[in-house]
């Protein structure tokens, strides 16, 4: 038992000496240092993602001087809207809420910055570039909740058979038929609408922006939010849509896709006027002929 008390204090002392020696202190210190970057990395957020964040930061600063520069006199600095003095019609409507998609069709498509005033906004060439519209968006949809730009899986038939691709595009002509043709025409060509508005053609139009319509009701138009259409319906009339581009007209001249209103033109301009004009002439010649048979 003695002898076992000696080999321990020995033992003892022997770490201690060692304890005490620089070589061991270095060797403590890097202990340290592992077991703090383990709980570092383990608990704070990773560089990704503070790098994304500060990246945000700066996208909404850079959109907030555009927004400052172009837009805030229409609709105010912080995007509260604007109403004039005098008789309190709305000169820009408030965007709070309206998200980052509702900026990216209007100003992707160039309807913003408006040229003019007027019933409705036309589509024009964009004032701003694809990073000066993610700015814009990013700092729109900072302001309130609102619909994002959707990712193209949201519109695009990828990853679909042929036959899943057949139905989708049958689905999205039945529900464009039943609720879009009233205003933009079975075949997407567009037409007049009440109050000097019109709806435009969507026929060619590129599918994230007939997405960002449906999903954010631009003007006149009616939203269809996810709740009304889902993502998957959307995505079924952008297809149907599509589909129309290749399809081949089996009734001659297209007349512009107008439907009724330039086929029913041309029918009376071409159609009975040519009848009304040959009738004219059949009774100014029949005319002609009488007269001569009496003076005779």
């Amino acid at each position: 038992m003695r002898l076992l008390n000696r080999q321990l204090n020995g033992l003892a002392g022997r770490v201690s000496r060692h304890r005490r020696r620089p070589l061991a202190g270095l060797l403590v210190l890097l202990l340290g240092l592992l077991l703090t970057g383990t709980v570092y990395a383990a608990f704070s957020p990773s560089s990704a993602t503070a790098g994304a964040a500060e990246s945000d930061t700066e996208q909404i600063a850079k959109g907030r001087q555009l927004f400052l520069v172009g837009c805030a006199f229409c609709h105010g600095q912080n995007g509260e809207g604007v109403r004039a003095q005098r008789d309190g019609n709305i000169i820009g409507p408030p965007l709070v809420g309206v998200g980052a998609a509702a900026v990216d069709f209007q100003v992707g498509t160039g309807r913003m910055p408006m040229a003019q005033p007027g019933a409705q906004v036309k589509a024009k060439a964009p004032v701003y570039n694809a990073d000066e519209i993610a700015a814009l968006a990013a700092y729109v949809a900072s302001l309130g909740p609102g619909p994002a730009i959707p990712d193209a899986g949201d519109y695009s038939l990828e990853g679909l058979s042929d036959q899943e691709r057949e139905e989708a595009i049958v689905r999205g002509g039945q529900i464009f038929l039943t609720n879009c043709t009233a205003c933009h025409n079975f075949e997407g060509s567009g037409g007049a609408m009440p109050r000097g508005g019109y709806a435009p053609k969507i026929r060619g139009v590129e599918p994230r922006y007939i997405y960002e319509a449906m999903l954010t009701g631009p003007q006149s138009m009616d939203v269809f939010s996810n709740g009304n259409l889902s993502p998957d319906e959307k995505r079924d009339v952008i297809a149907y849509l599509q589909s129309l581009e290749n399809q081949p007209n089996y009734g001659g001249f297209g007349l512009g896709g107008l439907g009724p209103v330039s086929e029913g033109l041309a029918a009376w301009l071409l159609g009975i006027g040519a009848c009304v004009g040959f009738a004219v002439w059949i009774a100014a010649h029949t005319t002609r002929t009488s007269k001569g048979n009496v003076s005779a």
